[in-house]
């Protein structure tokens, strides 16, 4: 009976003595940290965008084979719309030693360029810059460098806009075209391009901040424009619900290339769908990152799903009637 006491203290002694061993191991040595995926975003966090971004990106990394607050963990960081607070966030990414930048406009994409150039890059959505042409990359088959991602054929683009634009407004001639002065002109450009091919006259307007808007819409119509496009930038897209209102008030049907256009008034929208963007970067670019994918090796790709979306509303304060052959192609309809 002794024996079997002196065992059974034997036993609680080596317990105790391995749980006094574990308790003094670091937090890593019982289970890795997560791997820190660096997410610089120029919204703000309450904007419902961005959550939908964010949500798809999650969605995307789990695809993968990552899932968010157990094997990666996402740093977000938001410049609540000011572009000059962009290089210090990206700074304070680099500081945290993440693993990966994710981008979604020029903007961030700039800023994150200016803190590395080796850590790798992925855009997951951009519209207003050609990857080559900014020599960001090498080519769209191999980039080279640390820099890969989602970004948007804007020729193509432009064309489609203008003839679904004149599709709903047939009697249409004169197009004003709002666009961001601080970007590149590789959008207007490719927009005046393909207004020549249709026969339209087109009308620019550059803006350089949300201040600028009403001027632009007042030049519009004393240019007796008859339609809007709306080009995209992160400055518009901040500011659509303004756009909205007085595209509205000029009684200037219009479209866009930001889907989110026609959920706060504008008539109509055609473009990329951007969660899906999103969950694309997080499966098939920083998950394969995390593996040991090198950034220069994943090819630049186009976005694959696109929307059609129409206000039934905004057209009926507009007094326009949506031809049935446009209506039909519509994936989202606000009425």
């Amino acid at each position: 009976m002794s024996a079997l006491c002196t065992l059974r203290r034997s036993l609680v002694a080596a317990v105790a003595a391995l749980v006094s061993v574990l308790a003094c191991l670091p937090a890593s040595a019982q289970s890795p940290a997560p791997t820190r995926i660096g997410v610089l975003r120029l919204g703000a966090p309450t904007d419902p965008a961005d959550r939908a971004h964010l949500a798809a990106l999650d969605a995307g990394l789990r695809e993968g084979g990552y899932v968010p607050g157990q094997n990666v963990r996402l740093e977000v960081r938001y410049a609540q719309g000011r572009v000059d607070r962009l290089p210090a966030l990206a700074r304070q990414l680099l500081a945290l030693q993440v693993t990966a930048i994710v981008t979604s406009n020029p903007y961030t994409t700039r800023a994150a360029r200016e803190v590395t150039s080796t850590l790798p890059i992925v855009v997951a959505l951009d519209y207003e810059t050609d990857p080559v042409a900014m020599r960001w990359i090498a080519g769209l088959p191999r980039p080279g460098g640390n820099l890969t991602g989602i970004f948007l054929d804007q020729p193509e683009m432009s064309g489609k806009l203008l003839q679904l634009l004149k599709e709903t407004v047939p009697s249409l001639t004169r197009v004003a075209v709002l666009w961001d002065e601080t970007l590149a002109r590789a959008q207007l450009d490719a927009t005046e391009a393909a207004a020549r091919a249709t026969g339209l006259v087109l009308v620019p307007f550059g803006v350089k901040s949300a201040d600028d808007l009403e001027g632009a819409f007042a030049a519009a119509v004393r240019e007796r424009a008859e339609g809007l496009v709306v080009l995209t930038s992160p400055l518009l897209s901040l500011n659509r619900a303004r756009i909205s209102e007085l595209s509205l008030s000029r009684r200037l049907p219009g479209i866009a290339l930001f889907t989110n256009f026609p959920g706060v008034g504008f008539l109509m929208a055609y473009g990329p769908d951007q969660p899906d963007a999103f969950r694309r970067a997080g499966s098939q670019y920083v998950a394969p990152i995390l593996r040991g994918a090198r950034p220069g090796d994943l090819p630049v790709q186009r976005p694959e799903k696109f929307e059609l979306v129409i206000n039934m509303r905004t057209a009926r304060a507009l007094g326009l009637t949506i031809p049935a052959a446009v209506s039909a192609r519509a994936d989202r309809v606000v009425r």
